[in-house]
């Protein structure tokens, strides 16, 4: 029988739980106003005349270093990412600490530095900050905490409203580089290719859609925890639409399938840090495809799939290899504890 009385790490998967958590506990407790199904990475409100964007994400990786990144990289791409699809461009991040008592001084400060260089790599400065310091059993080393604000593009017209039956699907590359690369590096296991991590900043690209095609895009997302399998769910049910995948259309990279079939886990529901998901007009799709892969993050962009009818219980369904058909649904909790 499962505990519906206690947090169990799976509420912090991104999956069913964690949005059951957010629907019956955390909004009520704040005031409700905002129906769960539509809520997104980042709140944008308007200021002053200015239209912005602000978000907020705590991280808590384990190991602290992975192929591809560590906990700094991750957590400034992360917000970066997370302001990027909600159509704004980066302005500026907080950075905050909850360091465990023991921590080595010198690994505090090569995840602070890696955290600079993807900062300044971006061209979005740390701004401001904190640091608290816990006992040695309080966390898993380092937490870090992040939040950003960025100014919106003013051809911007995003949200589950917007997205219409017909609308083309786009993925900018290989799905469950982050998520199977620290996973097998907690394994211990090594393959003949290289697995590493995805993380990266994906405002270019969310820059470069809205730059040409403005309004034609109807919505932008970055499959983080609960992979692809999430971020396609959440969007049927937010735009109460059925959407249909191709299991043939979606890059993935061998040693990633090689990976997740030795770890027994689901390359949909796999964690990533550098993708972008974009739903907008069909017609528009192919050019799409083609600004993207002008970008070295996004050289295996495709179109994946396509968004279908209304109902009342909306799907998600992949067209497999072999011409078969099966559900994709959102994942219950986390296959991939302390991932992002």
């Amino acid at each position: 029988m499962a505990d519906t009385k206690h947090i169990q790490l799976a509420h912090g998967g991104g999956g069913q739980l964690s949005a059951e958590l957010v629907r019956d506990v955390i909004l009520p407790a704040l005031g409700g106003g905002q129906d769960p199904r539509h809520l997104t990475d980042a709140a944008v409100f308007q200021a002053q005349g200015a239209k912005l964007a602000f978000t907020t994400d705590s991280y808590v990786v384990q190991p602290l270093r992975f192929p591809g990144g560590d906990i700094g990289k991750l957590a400034v791409c992360g917000t970066i990412n997370d302001l990027a699809v909600a159509g704004s461009k980066p302005l500026a991040i907080s950075l905050a600490l909850v360091v465990q008592e023991g921590l080595e001084i010198a690994v505090l400060r090569e995840m602070l530095e890696s955290a600079g260089r993807a900062a300044q790599a971006a061209g979005v400065p740390v701004v401001t900050g904190d640091t608290k310091v816990v006992g040695r059993d309080a966390c898993d080393g380092l937490i870090m905490n992040t939040s950003g604000v960025g100014l919106m593009h003013p051809a911007a017209r995003l949200g589950f409203d917007r997205i219409a039956t017909g609308d083309a699907i786009l993925l900018s590359g290989p799905l469950g580089e982050h998520g199977l690369a620290v996973m097998s590096c907690r394994k211990g296991l090594s393959f003949s290719a290289e697995l590493a991590s995805d993380c990266a900043s994906i405002a270019e690209l969310t820059a470069a859609l809205l730059d040409e095609f403005g309004p034609a895009v109807h919505f932008m997302r970055d499959p983080t925890r609960g992979g692809l399998a999430a971020t396609l769910a959440e969007i049927a049910g937010g735009c109460g639409r059925d959407i249909e995948i191709h299991q043939t259309a979606i890059p993935v990279n061998r040693t990633v399938l090689a990976a997740a079939e030795m770890l027994g886990l689901d390359v949909l529901a796999a964690a990533n840090e550098g993708k972008l998901v974009a739903v907008l007009e069909p017609k528009l799709a192919d050019k799409a495809v083609a600004i993207l892969a002008k970008h070295g993050l996004a050289r295996q962009a495709a179109v994946i799939g396509a968004v279908g009818a209304a109902g009342d219980t909306p799907i998600v369904e992949m067209v497999t290899d072999i011409g078969g058909r099966r559900v994709v649904q959102m994942p219950y909790g986390e296959e991939l504890p302390r991932i992002c």
